[in-house]
């Protein structure tokens, strides 16, 4: 098993035992929880536990819609089943009505036969046990087609994920190459308005520098940074693990617009505005992507 995994998938079966076709398909779209639907044969119901079990070994996460079918090629003869008792009220009810209104007394059986539930046909008593083998290597037929389609599927998401956590980190670094210099200039200007502020007044030096140190802490994405290349470094190891990591990628999703955000406010610059909004979208893109892994 190749991870990580697409929660979309198809996958068919068929196993011919006993002159019959079993035919099984799986379809898998991706859902929060472990969501399996049945359509089974009204008389293979008692099957589904035992198809539920073959499943999760194969899903952790996903809505998946099973379906049974089966054709038949054996002559086979149908058991029909005769309700004389039922029969011979109806030609009672004919008679009676025929005698009453002075109509012909009705005589042709397939009247009285095509009456409702007059001939039934009894549906034979099925060894489960017996036709299992056949269902279950239809139903695991379906799902190891579905499972390579999954495994294709989630290579193409992991590819197109990896590249823009490239992105991502690039654009975070020229974020932090320009964070120092946009602070510098953010002291600049604060000392200039100050200067055309207060012309004339004599002020602290050192309440002065105390100021714009604290204004240069608030503006310090250092520690956004930091983080953000942490979160980028745990999806790049989630993507490596052989197990389900849909949840957490998705966690980390959210982690990341935190910091961008946070990141974005702190340094009010056009420059910074527009790299954020490239952030964001990128984190965006890879969140429809993660949504589609299990």
């Amino acid at each position: 098993m190749k991870r990580p995994l697409s929660m979309t998938s198809f996958g068919r079966g068929e196993c011919v035992a006993d002159a019959t076709a079993w035919i099984v398909e799986i379809r898998s779209v991706n859902h929060r929880y472990c969501d399996i639907s049945f359509k089974l044969p009204r008389k293979y119901a008692v099957l589904e536990e035992r198809m539920k079990k073959e499943i999760m070994n194969f899903f952790s996460r996903g809505h998946i819609d099973v379906s049974l079918s089966y054709v038949s090629g054996g002559a086979g003869s149908a058991n029909l089943q005769v309700n004389m008792d039922l029969a011979r009220a109806y030609h009672q009810s004919l008679c009676a009505l025929s005698e009453a209104l002075a109509l012909p007394t009705p005589t042709d059986v397939a009247l009285v036969a095509g009456y409702r539930d007059v001939i039934v046909a009894a549906e034979a008593e099925e060894d489960i046990e017996a036709i299992w083998p056949a269902i279950r290597t239809a139903l695991l037929q379906a799902l190891e087609g579905g499972q390579a389609m999954r495994e294709r599927e989630g290579a193409t998401l992991k590819a197109d994920l990896l590249a823009r956590l490239q992105t991502l980190e690039d654009t975070a670094n020229t974020v932090a190459g320009q964070a120092p210099e946009l602070v510098r200039k953010k002291e600049m200007a604060l000392k200039e308005r100050l200067d055309n502020l207060l012309k004339g007044v004599d002020i602290d030096p050192a309440r002065l520098a105390q100021e714009v140190a604290v204004m240069a802490d608030k503006a310090d994405v250092t520690e956004e940074l930091v983080r953000l290349r942490s979160h980028c470094g745990q999806f790049f190891h989630f993507l490596e693990l052989d197990e389900p990591v849909g949840r957490r990628l998705d966690f980390l999703m959210q982690e990341f617009l935190r910091e961008i955000n946070t990141m974005a406010s702190k340094i009010n610059d056009a420059g910074v505005a527009h790299l954020a909004v490239e952030l964001k979208n990128e984190v965006e893109k890879m969140r429809e992507q993660v949504q589609n892994l299990e």
